[in-house]
């Protein structure tokens, strides 16, 4: 039986290392009267999401993942 006990223990202490997540991006947003915000989601239907992801919330550093991401795709 004690074998048993540390397999269960050993599968519920290994799970959450398969389990990967990253943050969702930031984006640069811009609405009709001009102003620009930085979200992760639309911060209403009058604005337009301008560029590509960033990954800070100031929308200063741009993902460079995402360029990599079209790279794979058009080959």
């Amino acid at each position: 039986m004690k074998r048993f006990e540390w397999l269960i223990l050993a599968w519920f202490l290994g799970l959450p290392l398969l389990a990967e997540a990253e943050p969702a991006p930031w984006y640069k947003w811009q609405s009709v009267t001009g102003a620009t915000v930085c979200a992760q989601t639309s911060p209403g239907n009058a604005w337009v999401r301008l560029d590509r992801p960033y990954v800070d919330p100031r929308c200063q550093r741009q993902d460079k993942s995402a360029d990599s991401a079209k790279e794979q795709i058009k080959k």
